[in-house]
């Protein structure tokens, strides 16, 4: 440019612009940033040819090296499996009921299940198997089922009321809809409540649930795992404990579906899921069915 001149304060020439009165120096950038720059651009052209870089149409280059994100994913999971590979064929050797028999081997499983439970479980069951409305918690000792390895095992692989597994953990509470009058209602709703020294049972009352309820729940209210009737003499309440909630499940009961996981989990990682659900703190020794019937159920009854 014409304009150009060179600033006597600096010895640099002017780029030929004025803005104002106020001119810009044509200062030449550092060498160091130049070259930094120069290799910056080599390595980027290098980093093309040997990597993925290029998206095409349906896919993106592969590179000289053959290298993908999603190639070193699997070797890491390949290489995960093959490390938990031993570990894995023991406690598929091992009966669930002995896994505790090995505390190494019991540790190792409770790890195995507590991962495949945030994946699996946590969205009825909560992060910290606290349950909520209609999902049990799995904290506490109350157990509809039995809460040994067994009997959670059996649990995990058949579901509760899974359609179309003949073996899946299937009761039904009958509904008492139109069949007692409000006083009835409120007399059996006044008994059930007492189980647990909420209230005062009556003479009305203590009879319905005689002709009614004991069958499943026992006269005590201590529930019936063969039949997976809860117990009413506790303070742990599945669809809530008030009044209102006790008459609502009278008149139309909820009654809760888990499904079944034997189809979609191994064998293996459903042993480890049952090893962590008993542990969490309320798990159960394992008793023989032939010692007491009672305790355990291993088949559906």
């Amino acid at each position: 440019m014409e304009n150009k001149r060179i600033d006597e304060p600096t010895g640099t020439e002017t780029v030929g612009h004025e803005w104002d009165g106020i001119e810009e120096l044509d200062t030449p950038m550092p060498r160091w940033w130049l070259w930094t720059f120069y290799l910056c651009i080599i390595f980027s052209i290098g980093y093309v040819i040997v990597y993925p870089a290029i998206p095409l149409l349906d896919r993106g280059t592969e590179g000289l090296w053959g290298w993908t994100s999603r190639g070193q994913l699997a070797k890491e999971l390949r290489l995960a499996e093959e490390s938990h590979a031993e570990v894995r064929e023991r406690i598929a050797q091992v009966p669930v009921e002995r896994l505790s028999d090995d505390p190494a081997l019991m540790a190792a499983a409770v790890s195995g299940g507590r991962a495949a439970f945030k994946v699996n479980c946590v969205q009825c069951h909560g992060s910290g198997a606290a349950g909520g409305a209609g999902y049990p918690n799995l904290n506490d000792d109350d157990w509809l089922w039995g809460g040994d390895l067994k009997a959670i095992e059996y649990t995990l692989v058949h579901g509760i009321r899974q359609h179309g597994d003949k073996l899946t953990r299937d009761k039904q509470m009958p509904a008492f809809a139109g069949a007692w009058t409000p006083v009835q209602l409120g007399a059996v709703t006044d008994h059930v409540l007492s189980l647990s020294g909420k209230a005062k049972s009556n003479p009305v009352g203590a009879q319905l649930y005689a002709e009614n309820c004991v069958a499943c729940h026992g006269a005590a209210g201590q529930g019936d795992r063969a039949q997976g009737a809860p117990a009413l003499n506790d303070a742990i309440w599945l669809y809530g404990g008030s009044r209102a909630e006790i008459q609502n499940q009278i008149l139309k009961p909820r009654m809760g579906m888990m499904p079944s996981w034997g189809n979609r989990l191994d064998p293996v990682t459903i042993k480890m899921l049952a090893a962590y659900v008993h542990s969490l703190g309320g798990g159960e020794d394992f008793v023989e069915v032939a010692e007491n019937p009672a305790v355990k159920v291993d088949e559906q009854p």
